[in-house]
């Protein structure tokens, strides 16, 4: 398989991903407000919820233009969580939930990693 095509191949599967992905997190966050108040996030978790699930949905979203670019910064947020959230617990989330969320990420990057080889001309 060509490069360009793997390029090609890589960049719509991280998308369909990533649109599953930002609504699954829109579903959670939907479903997480309760009608009748419920407590408000403390300052400590408010800097959990930037990085998770904020930064990695704009990470996703702003990736379909600029996939290496915002790629990275989805990988960065999901990877500051998971550090917010051992110094803030004294363990790791469990299960493999944040890490299918933020898969189209490195899906996205790899896509611009062989966008750019393909793009190389060949001596």
């Amino acid at each position: 398989m060509a490069t360009h095509q793997l390029a090609l191949m890589f960049r719509w599967i991280a998308r369909v991903w990533s649109v599953l992905s930002v609504l699954v997190i829109l579903a959670f966050a939907v479903n997480s407000f309760s009608p009748t108040g419920g407590p408000t996030p403390t300052a400590q978790e408010w800097i959990g919820l930037a990085l998770f699930p904020i930064g990695l949905s704009i990470g996703l979203i702003l990736a379909w233009r600029h996939e290496a670019a915002r790629g990275v910064i989805s990988v960065a947020c999901i990877v500051g969580f998971y550090i917010w959230n051992l110094a803030h617990s004294g363990h790791l989330p469990h299960g493999p939930f944040f890490y299918l969320l933020a898969a189209p990420s490195l899906l996205f990057i790899a896509a611009a990693l062989f966008y750019r080889r393909s793009a190389r001309p060949r001596t």
